[in-house]
């Protein structure tokens, strides 16, 4: 079956898209698929963990893609995860990886683990999970991100390029959280003041924390509005 799957990658593999992900930092080996042909073979195979292990070792960029969108979460363990976030080399995979461990039952136990790493995308992973705890994860306290937002405050400025985009993530997630946690996000927000990454050969930008999270709760104040006129 994997000879199979990488002969479709492959076909539909463009050399437009393998150089618009060459500008994001992802390098060959890579085919250049689109999100939406992996999303829709992904969503063909469904849960397939023996095939996204094999996908996974490939090495391909796209392969791993769909590898993190076959992989059963219940089926990984933390040395699996250790291993593969060890194999990480660019966001775009970082991120596919990131919502990947979301998913399963170690994704507090593996933020705790990668956020304060000294590899770039450990790091990344680990903030990524922080903010998909803030916003998902219903049982923790607030007072389980308040420390988060002192170390963001403390350290952001000084972390690698691709970690400081997803701290300065990590804080608007905890920011739209709750009511307290707002005020202290807005606040270290303003202390942090503009965050520097580097993009690369792209027109992305790194949100303003403050600004977002602003405009993120007004317009939620204003969805809830609508609902209670109707």
């Amino acid at each position: 079956m994997l000879a199979d799957v990488m002969q479709e990658l492959e076909s539909l593999g463009t050399a437009q898209n393998r150089k618009t992900y060459s500008r994001h930092g992802v390098s060959d080996p890579m085919f250049g698929l689109s999100f939406a042909h992996l999303r829709r073979i992904g969503k063909r195979i469904k849960k397939n963990h023996p095939l996204a292990l094999e996908l996974w070792d490939t090495g391909n960029h796209d392969a791993r893609v769909l590898a993190t969108l076959i992989a059963d979460p219940k089926a990984v363990d933390a040395a699996l995860l250790n291993r593969w976030v060890g194999d990480l080399n660019n966001y775009v995979l970082t991120d596919a990886f990131s919502t990947m461990v979301s998913k399963t039952p170690l994704a507090q136990e593996m933020a705790e683990q990668w956020v304060d790493s000294p590899d770039e995308w450990f790091g990344s992973a680990g903030w990524n999970l922080m903010s998909h705890l803030a916003l998902t994860e219903t049982s923790l306290p607030d007072e389980y991100f308040s420390p988060l937002i002192e170390t963001i405050a403390h350290d952001i400025h000084q972390r690698q390029n691709r970690v400081r985009y997803s701290m300065n993530n990590a804080l608007i997630s905890i920011g739209i959280r709750s009511d307290l946690l707002q005020a202290q996000a807005i606040e270290a927000a303003e202390q942090i003041g503009p965050v520097d990454v580097d993009h690369g050969q792209t027109s992305c930008k790194t949100p303003d924390a403050a600004a977002y999270i602003h405009r993120t709760l007004k317009y939620r104040r204003e969805k809830a509005a609508k609902r209670v006129k109707a």
